[in-house]
């Protein structure tokens, strides 16, 4: 059973307790407000300054992409896939604000780490690569391409291609079967520990790439893997059919019934992000519009208690919380946010909670000798020092940054799609890691706003035949 939402009081009394323990520094004045359009560009461009200062990409002789890391070799914190997380992370700071200043840097860390096939799996990290590891690279690539991100040279894979290079490689049959009656499995190769193990997030972002690529592209083949790959979730019960609560996962040889109910805000916020844009491609569709809400009031009442982002399995726990999940704030809000343009109905039950949510974030990053480093225990109201929980922070920084700039989210357009959109796609993404495959039959395309017209690869057949699919403009 999972925990009980705390209460403020709880919460006030654990960092109330922190501090009296020595583990807070001394108080600081609140330095960011966000009280207009204007404070919070403001306080966004302090924010993205400081997430900055956390990555060394950019720096000769470093690896650009990535955060420090990863924890197995002792070179920092942080595992591949939350490089691609800030990555996504700074182009909605870009969108939102206006502010150009780290768009050279996103191009770069993007391109240089998507392999030498262009799907995102880049060799060098193959010992520890996940489907979701290789989606929120896909996903910060399909974001590109929704905000009109500045394209790559083009003699660089394009954002586009690049989502549709995960996806296709994520659809293609070897990762694909028969146990627990479908589903990704948590890792790609089955040597790598956890390959058993069939998760929510792995599948929570192929679904939320093809709901996405099914809306920019207006191709239906998309469309049909991401309802198939949500009704799998549905009916192995990682999603609770009476409240709602959305669960980690379950093992192959138990035939995904032994299912952990630990309940991480991402695994839920990614399936709602995803849901909003099948509920905007479908026009509005009954069954989508039902999930929208439904997990909707899921979210906020596990992981906004009192209004204010919360990590349900760890916050309440002093040092439990691990590098990822201190990183998962940033994207719920991020998320959330993006759900108020396409299920318009919902903006005026998100947009009043990430406020406040933001407010309570900003408040208590009064920490380091700046003044102004953010943690992660918001809704205690001061700054507890990121090494309770033994990592450098970035994570924190990240999610304070991303609650800031989506509040912005207001008087942005909604997602492109290839009547608008700038990026290329490539029908023939991802095959060079998926073996051998009949050549593409010819396709025509229009460039109305410079993006090709897509064709999608879905798989067919009992034993995963491939058919190729074209759908014109």
């Amino acid at each position: 059973m999972a925990p009980s939402s705390p209460s403020k009081r709880s919460v006030r009394w654990l960092a109330a307790l922190l501090a009296t323990s020595g583990l807070l520094p001394g108080a600081h004045a609140q330095y960011y407000n966000i009280d207009t359009p204007d404070q919070i560009r403001e306080s966004a461009r302090g924010l993205a300054y400081d997430m900055m200062l956390f990555y060394q990409g950019n720096k000769s002789g470093e690896i650009p992409g990535i955060l420090p890391g990863p924890p197995t070799e002792h070179k920092g914190d942080y595992y591949w896939w939350e490089g691609g997380a800030m990555m996504g992370t700074f182009v909605d700071y870009w969108f939102l604000t206006g502010d150009t200043s780290y768009n050279k840097v996103i191009e770069e860390g993007m391109i240089h780490q998507v392999g030498p096939n262009a799907d995102y799996m880049p060799p060098n990290h193959t010992a520890s690569l996940g489907n979701d590891d290789q989606g929120f690279w896909g996903m910060s690539a399909m974001l590109a391409a929704e905000n009109k991100f500045p394209n790559p040279p083009d003699d660089k894979p394009q954002w586009l291609a690049l989502a549709q290079g995960v996806f296709h490689t994520q659809a293609s049959p070897e990762r694909h079967d028969e146990t627990c009656n479908g589903g990704l499995r948590w890792q790609v190769p089955p040597t790598n520990a956890g390959y058993n193990y069939k998760n929510t997030i792995a599948n929570a972002c192929f679904f939320n790439l093809g709901a996405r690529l099914a809306r920019y592209t207006s191709n239906d083949s998309y469309a049909v893997w991401a309802e198939k790959t949500f009704d799998w979730l549905w009916s192995v019960e990682y999603i609770d059919h009476k409240d709602w609560r959305v669960y980690d996962g379950g093992h192959v040889e138990h035939n995904c019934t032994d299912v952990n109910k630990a309940q991480f805000s991402y695994n839920a916020a990614l399936l709602l992000h995803g849901c909003a844009f099948m509920y905007n491609y479908t026009d509005g569709k009954e069954i989508w519009k039902d999930r929208v809400d439904n997990l909707l009031k899921g979210i906020l009442r596990d992981f906004f208690p009192e209004d204010i982002a919360y990590e349900l399995p760890c916050e309440g726990r002093q040092g439990a919380c691990t590098a990822d999940m201190l990183s998962f704030k940033g994207y719920v809000h991020r998320w959330m946010s993006v759900v108020t343009k396409l299920a318009p109905h919902t903006a005026e039950i998100i947009l009043p909670v990430l406020k406040t949510s933001a407010a309570a974030a900003v408040k208590q990053c009064t920490g380091g000798e700046s003044g102004r480093k953010c943690g992660f225990y918001w809704s205690g109201g001061v700054y507890v020092d990121t090494n309770v929980d033994k990592t450098s922070g970035a994570g924190e920084a990240m999610g304070a940054l991303a609650a800031v700039s989506s509040l912005l989210i207001d008087q942005a357009p909604p997602p492109a799609t290839n009547a608008t959109g700038i990026s290329r796609g490539d029908p023939n993404a991802g095959s060079r890691s998926r073996g051998a495959v009949e050549p593409l039959t010819p396709i025509t395309t229009g460039d109305r706003a410079g993006a090709a017209i897509l064709t999608f690869l879905i798989l067919g057949g009992a034993i995963g035949t491939w058919s190729w699919m074209s759908l014109g403009d």
